[in-house]
């Protein structure tokens, strides 16, 4: 048998916009860590095992340590649902996501998740320098799935 070299490689890009009273106050476009969930997801959609599967919400999260490929859950998890979805070029979704100044107030926003809808973890990304999640702060974005 000749031999085999795996070149699926998934990769995230996460951009953020950040609003204060409406005025954008910092934005970021970073990579993030696709994990293992992703992975069983996507061979269980190829199978045809598609319920639970597609991305359905964004969560956020309390927890700054370095994403793992073993990652599973957002700590102090606050998700809701993601706005849409497009295709931006051959093998890429984009996700569309917003969090209104009416939500999750309170909270120092560490970590973002993506979850599919039987809650299955798909991609994380965390911030050394929290978000401060409060009545005048809005966040928006959208997540790029690289295939």
């Amino acid at each position: 048998m000749i031999g085999y070299v795996d070149n699926f490689a998934m990769k995230g890009i996460l951009a953020i916009r950040v609003y204060r009273k409406g005025v954008l106050v910092d934005e970021r476009v970073e990579n993030n860590l696709i994990v293992n969930g992703a992975r069983d997801q996507i061979a269980r959609l190829i199978a045809g095992n598609v319920g639970g599967r597609s991305i359905e919400r964004i969560a956020f999260g309390t927890n700054g340590s370095a994403p793992d490929v073993a990652d599973a859950v957002i700590t102090q998890q606050f998700a809701r649902p993601v706005n849409g979805f497009s295709y931006p070029a051959m093998g890429q979704v984009q996700i569309d996501w917003e969090l209104p100044t009416t939500e999750n107030n309170g909270m120092a926003i560490r970590e973002f998740g993506l979850l599919t809808a039987d809650g299955t973890l798909f991609a994380r990304r965390t911030r050394q320098n929290p978000i401060y999640k409060e009545s005048d702060i809005s966040i928006a974005g959208h997540w790029t799935i690289v295939l």
